[in-house]
Formats: structure tokens, C-alpha cells, sequence
């Protein structure tokens, strides 16, 4: 009685976990689809790696759990006689090695894919430097960089008496972002120019290393007009948390104005 008493509560809270289950949406614990078709096709593979994980340790855990109570000394199970099984072994190489072909499979498709950057229409150069991001529209002489906006700067200071839930997208935003054409494939050549940096996009499954002296190349394809926000994913120095990534996907109308505007003021500048 007094077991069941002290189990009560903690079948009670499990029951109430089941029933608030689409709450759990809210703890952002997963990936997100994104906006383009590759980081949707990421998010596929994610699922369903995870799913097939899942299955796995339901089954090896369920089998442990069976045989601890169903073969336990107090019910006068014997231990058995046997050293080994060539079929037991030959069974648990082998169905792990097919599992592990399949998930390859489909991986290596993916992976493929996000380094194709063949048919790119548009190239962007991004340069890390602490703590900032510089594009370059290599082929639309546009280039300029892109710091954290202001008010998040001066409301992370200490002693700024600013709270910082009073700044939208805190941390988040910048003063110069970079933007892009909806339905557009764009080339993004990714280097630095003192550290490591990493340029990461999670809404367009986006994440490469900017290392000095190197160029890497990755790409992506947004099919949703709206703005995206990323961070460098690099521990690059002090002030590593406050360079964002701010994406504006627009239409082709828009960005064309947007970038007679930025050639404008190039020309001013010079």
C-alpha cells in the first residue's frame, strides 16, 4: 500500500505530461522545417533518424526490461550454459549494418546536395570579422557590413539601466542585413578575416565555418519572402554573442530597388 502511494503522484504527473503534449511545441526542443527546400529536406532526415532511434530503443530497452523480470533469480531462472551463437552474432552484425546502409543512404543524397552550388543566380562573399559580417555582392559592386543595431548594444552594457525586453529582437537584429531575392539561388562564399567565424542561417539549414586564409561555399534558396535571423555559431571572442544574421528575402521588385538604393550610395561615398 505504502508503494502505491509513493508511485501515485508520479503516475499522475506522467498522465499530465501525456495530455499537455502539445505544449511541449512551445519548448523549441526540435528543429524547425525552415524556409527553403534543403532545409526542409534536412529536417526530413532529422525525423526520420530520430524516429528510427527511437524504435531501437524501444526495442533493445523493452528486450532488456522483459528478460530483468521475466529471467530474474527470484522466480528460479538458471543461467544458461551456452559461451556464444554464431547465428545470435551473425544476426546483430548484420541488422545493424543494414540499418546503418539505409540512414547512409539518403544522408549522402543530402549531403550532395548541399554542396552543389551549381546553377547559383546570385554570389555573395561574407567576411567575418570580430564582431561584425561584411557582404559583398560580387558581381553587383555592393559591399557593407552588417553590427549589431544599436539599441540591443547599448542595453547589453552593464550599468545601461535599459531593459533589454523593451528592445525588439534583442541581440537579434542589425543595423545593415543582408538581403536577397525570394526564389533565388544564391551562392555564399564564407571566409574571415581575423578568426574563426561561422555563418549560420537555421531557417535555411545554412551553417558554414569562416576560416582566415580559406573560402568555403554553401547556398540556399528561400521560397518565403520575410526576415530571418541567425548567429555566428563560433566561439570567436568576448563579444562572440553579439554578431547576429539578419536575412531579408524580398521580392525580385523590391530587391532591385533595394540594390539601385545600395549602388547609389556607393557612388556617394566614393
Amino acid at each position: 500500500m505504502i508503494n502505491r502511494k509513493r508511485c501515485l503522484p508520479l503516475v499522475l504527473a506522467i498522465f499530465g505530461l501525456t495530455l499537455a503534449g502539445p505544449a511541449w511545441s512551445d519548448l523549441g526542443l526540435n528543429m524547425t522545417p525552415g524556409v527553403t527546400a534543403m532545409s526542409r529536406e534536412i529536417y526530413d532526415l532529422h525525423m526520420l533518424t530520430l524516429w528510427i532511434c527511437v524504435v531501437i530503443g524501444v526495442g533493445v530497452y523493452g528486450a532488456m526490461v522483459y528478460a530483468i523480470l521475466k529471467f530474474r533469480k527470484s522466480k528460479g531462472a538458471e543461467a544458461a550454459k551456452f559461451t556464444h551463437s554464431y547465428t545470435v552474432e551473425v544476426i546483430w552484425t548484420v541488422i545493424p549494418a543494414v540499418i546503418l546502409i539505409a540512414m547512409a543512404i539518403p544522408a549522402a543524397r543530402t549531403l550532395i546536395r548541399m554542396e552543389d552550388t551549381r546553377g547559383s543566380q546570385l554570389t555573395i562573399k561574407v567576411t567575418g570579422f570580430q564582431w561584425r559580417w561584411q557582404y559583398d555582392y560580387i558581381d553587383e559592386g555592393v559591399r557593407f557590413f552588417s553590427t549589431l543595431k544599436r539599441d540591443s548594444n547599448a542595453a547589453r552594457k552593464l550599468g545601461s539601466k535599459i531593459d533589454p525586453k523593451s528592445i525588439e529582437h534583442y541581440l537579434l537584429d542589425v543595423d545593415n542585413p543582408l538581403v536577397v531575392p525570394v526564389n533565388t539561388k544564391v551562392r555564399v562564399l564564407v571566409t574571415a578575416a581575423d578568426v574563426l567565424h561561422a555563418w549560420w542561417m537555421p531557417a535555411f539549414g545554412v551553417k558554414k565555418d569562416a576560416i582566415p586564409g580559406f573560402i568555403n561555399e554553401t547556398w540556399f534558396q528561400a521560397d518565403t519572402e520575410g526576415t530571418y535571423r541567425g548567429q555566428c555559431a563560433e566561439l570567436c571572442g568576448m563579444d562572440h554573442g553579439f554578431m547576429p544574421i539578419v536575412v531579408r528575402v524580398t521580392s525580385r521588385a523590391e530587391y532591385d530597388a533595394w540594390l539601385k538604393s545600395q549602388r547609389t550610395q556607393t557612388s556617394l561615398a566614393q
